[in-house]
């Protein structure tokens, strides 16, 4: 591990149990995300509000009584909300300081389209800068998806490779990977 690892969020991760709680929605998510809130999208106008509107129902959801660390270990975060405060701090800082949780930094771009099976991640071409950031935010790791749709070995064998590309740079930068090679129950 680098120099800059913070070794007590390495115990918690290793040592607590507790699940983590997936409050990293994108842009083409979020519409959906709000809907279920009770927002519907004619209630906001444009990207900017509407991701106003969601780190708000996110910030009810941090700072809730029932959000902490007896049964959460971690949290995995959007881009933007990494970057927006939660009661003053930015969301990291306020979720290890305030709640004793973890953060995790959802770093994919979203999925390719489909080739033998898979959907690898698209490329990240700005990683090295959004782990840069979210160490200085005091995040612990990352997150990143593909998808496994079919058993196609050549297929599997692009998405662990990709993973596992993707990981090591995040190690090297003194970050924890979260490698999710999502297989479809579909198939």
């Amino acid at each position: 591990m680098k120099d800059y690892m913070d070794l007590k969020k390495l115990e918690v991760a290793k040592n607590r149990k507790g699940f983590i709680a997936a409050l990293d929605q994108s842009g083409g998510s979020t519409p959906k995300a709000l809907e279920n809130y009770g927002i519907k999208p004619s209630e906001y106008n444009g990207e900017e509000e509407m991701f106003d509107l969601v780190h708000k129902m996110r910030t009810r959801i941090l700072t809730s009584p029932s959000f902490t660390s007896e049964h959460i270990l971690g949290s995995i975060l959007f881009y933007k909300t990494m970057e927006s405060k939660v009661n003053g701090k930015y969301t990291a800082e306020y979720l290890w300081n305030d709640k004793n949780i973890i953060t995790f930094l959802k770093v994919d771009k979203g999925l390719a389209e489909e080739s033998d099976n898979v959907k690898i991640m698209k490329d990240i071409p700005d990683l090295e800068e959004q782990l840069s950031v979210a160490r200085e935010r005091g995040v612990f790791g990352t997150k990143m998806r593909s998808v496994i749709l079919g058993a196609n070995r050549e297929g599997i064998e692009k998405v662990v490779k990709q993973q596992f590309e993707f990981a090591k740079i995040i190690c090297d930068n003194g970050l924890v990977p979260i490698i999710e090679p999502e297989v479809s129950s579909n198939n």
